[in-house]
């Protein structure tokens, strides 16, 4: 709403190179003021900013649901820029709050043309933000400049589902989908493998014998076309002989047919106990108390609204369907309205093969570019040393 100013405070934490937040339902929308948000204002700029929740609070035992929507709608050519949300602590300091900052969940999505598309899911734990092992990745349709909803499930037996506009993304279990978690179980030192374990599918057939004579046939013979040289020495050039080629009779090493092993038990597997270190409660946070956006963003017009925080899948989801639910159609109304009138005022003519139609892909600009686009702001070298530490990151697991 109007108040928004009075729960959200900016981060101050790169200086300069700070974007511009706005409220605002940017260019086009269903409902000029249900629609509005956090809007990014500012092209390549660093992006910080958090609000308390009036209450922190523990999802010891509990759900954990984290929901938000996110907009895309500037985009020179394709988008490029952050759109996570973190989960913070309640001792955070709301000006200082960037890249360094401690968080406990990172979640949302991470566009950048159409070579980085995932959705981030980071857990911190032991104080080491862990990225989950595979991207959760997002289809060509994901990244249109429509609203999305993105939610996350977290439950105390260490499971979790993340969902994309309502529809299930991705789900399973938090120590086998992070490797760095200690896992619930693990194998037996002390199982080991039988002597006698049938581990081969496939095994000789004793019944299949090498053919007589098939080890007296060469590999190499002489050329039957080759001839002595004329000025032939043998004094001088000693006995001739033709040259070896490769003999079309020769068969190679005999190896008997392979058939189907009937003890064949499959690969084996030491038996599995449980884990002295297991912890059963990797999902469990004492102290969530503010949520922030910490970004870099190449195009603005990212619109950030419909955040939830809360212990209810249900809840959500019925909040989504009074929110993004309605929005999602109305907006897809708006475009369709905009796209015609386009097409209407354009003179009709039957497009050149060289013209881009409508569904033609549109190419992210160069990284020269968006360098230069940097340096002359200044920030260079701090994107750079942002990436190298998610990239350390990623190396460490």
């Amino acid at each position: 709403d109007a108040e928004w100013r009075n729960r959200w405070v900016d981060s101050k934490w790169k200086g300069s190179q700070m974007g511009e937040w706005e409220w605002s339902a940017g260019e086009w929308f269903g409902d000029a003021e249900k629609d509005k948000g956090i809007r990014t204002k500012d092209k390549a700029r660093f992006y910080g900013i958090s609000s308390k929740l009036d209450q922190p609070f523990s999802n010891k035992d509990k759900d954990l649901v984290v929901q938000f929507s996110v907009k895309n709608e500037g985009r020179t050519t394709s988008f490029c820029g952050g759109g996570y949300i973190k989960l913070l602590g309640s001792d955070i300091d709301q000006e200082a709050f960037g890249g360094e900052t401690p968080y406990h969940i990172m979640f949302g999505p991470d566009l950048c043309g159409y070579d980085v598309s995932r959705i981030h899911l980071i857990f911190n734990y032991n104080g080491e933000n862990l990225l989950k092992d595979q991207d959760i990745k997002l289809d060509y349709a994901d990244k249109n400049e429509f609203t999305h909803l993105y939610t996350l499930h977290v439950r105390p037996d260490n499971t979790y589902t993340v969902y994309l506009d309502l529809e299930e993304k991705s789900s399973g279990s938090l120590p086998e989908g992070w490797a760095k978690f200690p896992s619930k179980e693990i194998d037996d030192p002390n199982d080991k493998k039988p002597d006698d374990w049938a581990d081969e599918e496939f095994i000789a057939d004793p019944e299949d014998k090498k053919p007589d004579g098939w080890d007296d046939i060469p590999a190499e013979t002489p050329d039957p076309d080759a001839t002595r040289p004329d000025d032939w020495d043998d004094e001088d050039d000693g006995e001739w002989a033709p040259p070896m080629i490769p003999n079309p009779e020769y068969k190679g090493e005999w190896k008997p047919k392979m058939i189907k092993n009937e003890k064949y038990q499959g690969p084996w597997k030491p038996k599995q106990i449980p884990n002295p270190d297991y912890d059963p409660e990797i999902y469990a946070y004492s102290d969530i108390g503010a949520v922030g956006f910490e970004l870099w963003i190449v195009d603005n017009g990212s619109i950030f609204d419909n955040i939830f925080v809360g212990d209810d899948i249900e809840e959500a989801k019925a909040f989504a369907k009074e929110t993004f639910e309605i929005t999602k159609v109305e907006e897809k109304k708006v475009k369709d309205a905009i796209e015609e009138a386009k097409k209407a005022e354009e003179p009709d003519h039957e497009p050149e093969d060289d013209e881009m139609e409508d569904g033609d892909d549109i190419d992210m600009p160069s990284m020269e570019e968006i360098e230069e686009m940097m340096a002359a702001e200044g920030m260079e070298d701090d994107l750079f040393a942002d990436a190298a530490e998610e990239q350390d990151a990623k190396d460490e697991l």
